[in-house]
């Protein structure tokens, strides 16, 4: 989550595709929930899927990925996209935090932003770097 002084916050959900570092994001300036969360699991799935290949997000165990709202949707899904879930408390084993610590690295360090559309420009940027692969996410993201 991302704060500017006025103390509103805008939190991204995330992924990056381990074969190419292709990065897929979503802002959310609402609460993350079973409902925000939902809504990028769809985007993710509809950007992911048509290579014909089945997609396994890794994920951690927070409520709103388990929400009862989208049970039904993951069970349907489940043949060609599923959630694989982490240990509990264990975000050093989350791909996806390398990414957040990679950004708040070159994007948000040392500097000071006056209004909070600043830094969602400045993040935002880079994510668009990362849009269509990047060695850099897929080396920092590889589970070897």
């Amino acid at each position: 989550m991302l704060h500017a002084p006025t103390r509103k916050g805008v939190g991204y959900f995330g992924a990056v595709r381990l074969r190419d570092g292709k990065f897929c994001y979503r802002r959310e300036t609402g609460k993350f929930n079973g409902e925000t969360f939902w809504g990028f699991m769809k985007q993710l799935r509809r950007a992911s899927c048509h290579a014909g290949r089945r997609v396994v997000v890794i994920t951690d165990n927070a409520t709103f990925h388990h929400s009862r709202l989208h049970k039904d949707w993951r069970e349907n899904a489940q043949d060609r996209f599923s959630l694989d879930y982490l240990p509990p408390y264990s975000p050093e084993l989350n791909p996806i935090e390398r990414v957040w610590k990679l950004t708040r690295r070159q994007c948000l360090h040392n500097e000071y932003f006056r209004k909070l559309g600043l830094i969602c420009d400045r993040v935002e940027h880079q994510f668009g770097t990362w849009k269509h692969g990047s060695q850099t996410l897929r080396k920092l993201c590889s589970i070897t």
